[in-house]
């Protein structure tokens, strides 16, 4: 039989696009897909990604859901409402995830979630703190980590049973967590008779040292014996070395975010010695799950991780255990295994309840760390203090 040269040519053409085309890999053609949400622009951004990396490795190694791996695929919010709802949709509808977690900023993560629950996918918040997030009755809609309104619970313990201070100043970024945070602690002085002398809200998009000295003015006429806190880690360097440049004093008190990351103690120096701040979680637990993780992360990253990073791992564990349960990837088998979660974690024992006015909460005890010798150390609840 004779084969023609445009027989051959055709031929080899085919052949040629058999081998270079892409071979979908086990990844691509039978991994099960978890987006994440995360904002590059903030200091956690780093931290949080290489602890959800960390957790899928051991995922994965111990093998995920019936021979099926799972793949983290990553989307920038950017902390802005438009942005954030494109990157629900866009992990939803075009890299086909099969539930969400992540949500850092409080301030736009409320519209992620009501387009992760109309488009009816579950969706686990392991760092956005807004009240609201778990309070608005949406189906899909879990939270890892404590709600704002609960983060200075351990504070409080603290500063009602041992600094005792008569007088208090308010700082505080007015986003919807700096917000809720302050009002918090606004409930808490009224109820132990503290005298609030001053409540000032700010811009931390205006944050600059001019800009902290002139709403600070009014601290330096009339110092409080302390100073509560709400800020994100770059203002609220400002906010610290400021009051102490002013020469202002007083005890200061901070309402976790930026206050617990690891670089904060080397960016602001002497002026943060002896601070407290409120965390939800610390690397002194006593929990073999949260020092395997701790080591880890030290021996590959070479610095210790703060709660935002324990949330993130922890939120993956809790994310594989409810798909290893539910024995599809079906939004309503996803969600039911949600729902019954019972498990052990870095950050804790997690399950997800109805309380006060939340749903689908999970909630936590909450500590104090204190800056001493330079370095953080736990302080609350006494049973975790070294001192």
């Amino acid at each position: 039989m004779k084969i023609n040269k445009i027989t051959l040519l055709v031929f080899g053409l085919i052949l040629l696009v058999s081998i270079t085309l892409p071979v979908p890999t086990e990844s691509q053609s039978n991994a099960i897909i978890i987006g994440v949400l995360e904002n590059r622009n903030y200091a956690y951004a780093d931290m949080m990604r290489r602890s959800f990396e960390l957790a899928m490795d051991s995922i994965n190694a111990r093998g995920a859901m019936n021979g099926r791996r799972l793949q983290l695929v990553y989307a920038d919010d950017g902390g802005h409402k438009d942005q954030g709802v494109k990157a629900v949709k866009y992990l939803i509808e075009k890299e086909k995830a099969v539930i969400l977690t992540g949500a850092y900023s409080s301030s736009n993560t409320l519209a992620m979630t009501q387009t992760a629950d109309d488009l009816d996918v579950p969706m686990l918040v392991c760092t956005a703190a807004d009240d609201r997030i778990t309070q608005h009755g949406k189906k899909n809609i879990f939270r890892l980590n404590p709600p704002a309104s609960e983060y200075t619970r351990g504070l409080e313990q603290l500063l009602d049973q041992k600094l005792k201070p008569k007088t208090m100043a308010i700082v505080y970024e007015n986003s919807p967590f700096g917000t809720s945070a302050a009002i918090r602690m606004m409930w808490f002085c009224r109820e132990k008779e503290i005298e609030i002398v001053d409540i000032i809200p700010y811009h931390k998009e205006r944050a600059t040292a001019d800009y902290i000295d002139r709403i600070i003015t009014p601290l330096k006429n009339r110092p409080p014996e302390a100073i509560f806190m709400v800020s994100y880690f770059k203002d609220g360097v400002l906010l610290v070395k400021q009051i102490r440049a002013a020469g202002i004093t007083s005890h200061l008190l901070g309402g976790a975010g930026g206050f617990t990351h690891p670089k904060f103690i080397e960016a602001t120096g002497d002026a943060a010695k002896l601070m407290m701040t409120a965390t939800l979680w610390s690397p002194d637990v006593k929990n073999q799950l949260a020092r395997y993780y701790v080591d880890r992360y030290r021996t590959r990253f070479g610095y210790t991780p703060d709660y935002h990073g324990a949330e993130a791992y922890s939120a993956l564990l809790v994310v594989a255990d409810a798909l290893r349960r539910s024995g599809s990837t079906a939004p309503g088998d996803i969600r039911e295994a949600l729902q019954q979660t019972n498990l052990d974690t870095p950050f804790g024992r997690v399950v997800f309840e109805s309380y006060a006015n939340f749903e689908r909460q999970n909630s936590q005890p909450t500590l104090v760390l204190q800056i001493i010798n330079s370095q953080s150390t736990c302080v609350w609840p006494p049973e975790l203090s070294p001192l």
